[in-house]
């Protein structure tokens, strides 16, 4: 005997009594039928609690079989509950049709007892086994959400003792790195809200944002290589000293690209880290350093960066120099701009102005 939790569940659709009476009486020794003689109804039962299987009779009045199946297959809710059409016809153009709306399977009339429960019986086991599959799926993606998840936080762990690293070593930069990655996320959104004519900006999407902004801390990670009679020297640095301190762009692209050759593959957060590090200090004139690039040569996220370092370095107290207010040193960007800085990013920063005075204020050293 099959017990009632293991009973499928069946909706038999007929606008005829006598056949909806028959197949319950052939079927309901195993499963558990409901029955519905219009298709109205029949869209009612199943919405409500989708069966596993549908019998459907095609020529009903007000709604015929075809439409009520089309309907079943439009819904996220029935779109996988098999309909095997039950009628008395049987031209190749009525399948046809059947199929093209989504049907399993078509049983004739006069219907055949043996033919009705073998059919039935076949497609409950494919729906079962689909449904397993279905469910298997869905715990693996589970389960590599949860691991991906997992790589994520190790990676924001590991470029957190990084950037505590460098923190450590150039104590008077405060929440230096902390404003700049929101200035570069701050910056980032606008220009994709306001591409332009700028066919990187256009390629901004949320995800390349967010990467973006994760990979900004490390925008000095190259000055834990620079010597401590240099990094931590008071004042300003002499020609020798800054030659020294300029090879802090390349000695932190070399770390990420150690780091990017250990992971051997491809990684859009360890590449915008890379441009990051080695590029931020190139000007858009081309008279910057380490590669002199200019123009759109320099990688976007460099350019975004550049203009998010300088603008906190200004506003904020060093040890040789006083803080700038916002009004002054916004007026600096706007004098680099086109020659420093890629004017369309002085522009997004300007447009930005009120955000870029809150992330000053809420993380203020």
């Amino acid at each position: 005997m099959v017990t009632t939790e293991q009973r499928a569940t069946l909706l038999v659709v007929d606008d005829t009594p006598a056949n909806l009476n028959l197949l319950a009486g052939l079927l309901n020794s195993e499963h558990r039928v409901k029955l519905a003689n219009t298709g109205a109804r029949a869209l009612e039962i199943a919405l409500r609690e989708p069966p596993d299987l549908v019998l459907l009779d095609v020529m009903m009045p007000e709604m015929d079989g075809f439409e009520v199946c089309r309907r079943l297959k439009a819904d996220a809710r029935t779109r996988d509950v098999p309909v095997i059409f039950v009628t008395a016809m049987s031209q190749p153009e009525d399948e046809a049709r059947g199929f093209e709306v989504g049907g399993a399977d078509f049983i004739h009339k006069p219907i055949s007892p043996p033919i009705l429960r073998s059919r039935v019986r076949t497609h409950l086991q494919v729906k079962a086994s689909r449904d397993a599959l279905k469910r298997r799926n869905a715990g693996l993606a589970e389960a590599l959400a949860a691991q991906l998840d997992q790589v994520e936080r190790l990676r924001d762990a590991t470029m957190f003792v990084m950037v505590s690293l460098a923190e450590f070593r150039d104590q008077d930069t405060g929440n230096h790195v902390k404003r700049t990655q929101e200035y570069v996320r701050a910056l980032a959104e606008y220009l994709s809200e306001h591409p332009g004519d700028d066919a990187d900006a256009v390629r901004l999407d949320a995800g390349s944002i967010e990467l973006l902004a994760k990979s900004a801390p490390l925008h000095d990670i190259g000055k834990v290589a620079i010597p401590d009679h240099i990094l931590l020297k008071p004042g300003k640095l002499d020609d020798a000293d800054f030659e020294v301190m300029k090879t802090h762009t390349l000695q932190g692209w070399e770390i990420l690209q150690r780091a990017a050759q250990r992971m051997g593959g491809a990684s859009d957060f360890l590449d915008f880290a890379r441009q990051i590090a080695r590029h931020h200090h190139e000007r858009w004139d081309g008279r910057g350093y380490p590669d002199g690039l200019a123009g759109r040569a320099i990688p976007l996220a460099a350019r975004l960066m550049a203009v998010a370092d300088v603008y906190d370095a200004l506003i904020s107290r060093r040890p040789y120099k006083d803080p700038l207010p916002h009004a002054q040193a916004m007026a600096m960007l706007a004098d680099g701009a086109g020659q420093h800085f890629d004017p369309r990013i002085v522009a997004a920063a300007q447009a930005c102005e009120d955000r870029f005075i809150d992330i000053a204020r809420a993380w203020k050293d």
